[in-house]
This record gives C-alpha cells, structure tokens and sequence, in this order.
C-alpha cells in the first residue's frame, strides 16, 4: 500500500516536471529584458528614475509614499528627504536634489543640525549647477543657524570667490579659521582669495591708469582742434516730440558749436581715428569718393601738414583697375567737399594743406572722417555731377 502511495506522488512529480518543461512561469522575467525588470526593483536599482509612474514602478512609488508619509513627523520626513537628495547629488542630478532638499526645509522641524545639513547640502547642488549667489545665500543661512559650521564656512568661501568677492571670501576664510585654524581648505581658500584681491586690484590701478591716460590724449586732441578752429559735426540726435525743424537747426548749430569726443566716433566706422604726434601734428583718417564708379580710397593717417597732390600723386601712381579709360590721372582730377547745409560744393586746390581746407568756415568733419569727392575735369560725369549744383572755388 505503501509502494502504491509512493509511486502515486513519483508518477504526480514526473507530470509536473514534464509540464513545467514544456510551459513557462506566467510571472518570469525575460531572457531578452531581465536586466531592465531588475532595474525596477529598488534594491537593485543603479539610478532612480526621473518620474515614478506607479504602474511601472510600484515597489518605489510604494517606498516614495513612505518617504513622504504626512502622518510622520516634520522631522523624519525631513531626514528623508534628505537622504532622497542625497542620492541624487550622488548621481550628480543635482537638480532633483535641490528640489529634495528644499522639500525638507519646507518641513520647519525643530531640528536645526538637520536643517544645517539641509542647507549646506542644498548649497552644494547650487554650486555645482553654477547658481553661486543661491549657493552662497544657503550657506549664509546655515552659518546664521550655526556659526561655527565648517561646510558652511567653506562653501560660503567658495561662492565669494567664483562671484569674485575676493574681500568677503577672505572674511568668511577668517571666521572659519577662528575656529578651525589648522583646516588645510580654509588655509588654500584664503590664500587664493588674497591672490585674487590683489591681482584684481592691480587690474584696476591699471586700467584706472589707462582709462586716466586716455582721457588726457582725448583732451589734448580736441584742445589742438580748439585751437585750429576745427569744427567737429556730432552725431544727429533723434528728434522729439513736438519739436519742428527749426528747432533742429539749432540744436545743429550748437552741436556744431560746442566739441566733445562724441564728433570723433570714426573710429567705429574706419577703424581709425585722428590722433596727435609727439610733435603737435594732428593726423586724418580721410576719405576720397569717386562717385562715378563708385569707388573709395580711405587714408588712415593723413597729415595735415600735407597737401592734396602729395597723396594723389602716390594714390594714382598705378591707375586703379576700374579706371578702365585711364583718365584718372593726377593731374586731370578735381576735388571737392560738399556744404550739405547749404547744398554747396567748394573746390579744393590739390596745393593747399588738409589743415587749411579743415578750417574753412564752412568745412564740418563729420564723423571724426573728413571727406572729399574727387572728379576728372572736362568728363561727361564731371558735367553732369555738376548740372545744377552751387559751386564756390576756394
């Protein structure tokens, strides 16, 4: 009876080892995604996923519950909340953790040691997201709650130096060594800071230096135009409200009247602006228009001791490649500056200095660039450039 029983439960265990081996277990993992179905559970989790969906992850949304329990008290769900950011600042998304610390402040428990961490931990994801000035006010919170905090003395260090407070930084390094004043990063952060300082302050005399030597060249260049006469045209402000044009030729006028290094802007335009040598001599950025091609040709430094022909003679030396019927030779130009007020063209003698022409009564430098047109004499463009307008000789 006893040999039938047994052979009864071999006979049962070879049916279900003879089913199991031909249908597979309902609820098994996969060979093709095991490693993902391990990755769910928490234990075996190498990062916790960006959004906990309950369905896909219930384990976690079950322990997530847990965490943020509300029936717990503010001080166990602070700490919680705090290991939670410290899991993420340790996978370096330092985002979450922010938002997992500040989620334990927002606890208001009682205990300030927590809330310390809370803080300087908190500070330290700033950091590292670049977000200094929240960084350095969580760790000027912390320090409040607890002076002697050495996380918060050197975070609150660091922040000042990155913001380039290299004073402060020095101040917080000096608390913090009160205290500790054998610690080794407190002693490196204050040395920096020092070294800082100083290069910052050196950087400063400098271009204090500079900004006070490049207000004297200034001032000396428009008192040597002063002196010659020279009328500088500011730039055109725009007109307001109400106001008619007779009230912009005034405002023309004085703009006119009165020199300021405003008329000398050309250097945004040219690249090169008047200048002063060691021997008084002011030198021109000029501009020579050909309006029947086209075509310029720019002077950086155009002496104002010379004469026109001086640098025609050099310009026109080899006619230029759009000069195809080779007529631009010296001495057949003419050239001219143009009285946009008056609507009046003057003819320039070649023989007379760029200093003479600049102090005709009616001569305006516009832009900080004198300009002047240059023609063929006798050309059918010379005629028809000509047709019309008013033309006074010099």
């Amino acid at each position: 009876m006893a040999s039938s029983e047994h052979s009864d439960s071999d006979d049962g265990m070879d049916e279900f080892m003879d089913k199991f081996k031909t249908q597979r277990y309902k609820n098994a993992f996969s060979e093709n995604n095991w490693k993902e179905e391990f990755d769910k559970i928490p234990m075996f989790m190498k990062k916790a996923p960006e959004e906990i969906n309950p369905q896909e992850y219930p384990e976690l949304a079950c322990l997530q519950s847990i965490i943020h329990d509300e029936d717990r008290p503010p001080e166990e769900q602070a700490k919680s909340l705090k290991d939670e950011g410290n899991a993420y600042f340790k996978e370096k998304n330092y985002q979450k953790a922010v938002v997992a610390y500040t989620a334990g402040l927002k606890k208001k428990c009682v205990d300030q040691d927590l809330n310390v961490i809370l803080l300087t931990n908190r500070a330290a994801s700033h950091f590292h997201l670049g977000n200094m000035r929240s960084a350095l006010n969580d760790a000027t919170a912390a320090k409040k709650l607890k002076p002697d905090h050495l996380k918060a003395l050197v975070r609150g260090a660091q922040c000042c130096v990155e913001l380039r407070n290299f004073s402060e930084a020095m101040q917080w390094c000096d608390e913090g060594l009160k205290v500790y004043p054998t610690d080794a990063k407190l002693r490196e952060l204050r040395a920096a800071a020092d070294k800082h300082r100083r290069a910052a302050e050196r950087d400063a005399r400098k271009a204090k230096s500079k900004e006070k030597k490049l207000h004297g060249e200034k001032e000396a260049l428009l008192s040597a135009i002063k002196a010659r006469g020279i009328k500088l045209l500011q730039p055109a402000k725009p007109p307001q409200n109400g106001s008619d044009s007779e009230d912009e030729d005034e405002r023309s006028s004085a703009a006119i009247a009165e020199l300021s290094l405003d008329g000398l802007s050309s250097q945004e335009v040219t690249g090169a602006q008047v200048c002063l040598d060691e021997e008084g001599s002011l030198h021109w950025p000029v501009l020579f228009l050909y309006p029947e091609h086209q075509q310029s040709d720019f002077i950086s430094a155009f002496c104002e001791k010379n004469c026109f022909i001086d640098h025609l003679a050099v310009m026109f030396e080899e006619l230029p490649p759009w000069d195809a019927d080779r007529k631009y030779l010296p001495q057949n130009l003419q050239i001219y500056f143009e009285d946009e007020q008056k609507e009046t063209l003057y003819q320039v003698d070649p023989e007379i200095s760029l200093l003479k022409i600049l102090q005709h009564k009616r001569y305006f430098v516009k832009a900080g660039t004198p300009s002047f047109i240059v023609l063929v004499k006798g050309s059918s463009y010379w005629k028809q450039f000509l047709s019309g307008r008013k033309i006074n000789g010099l």
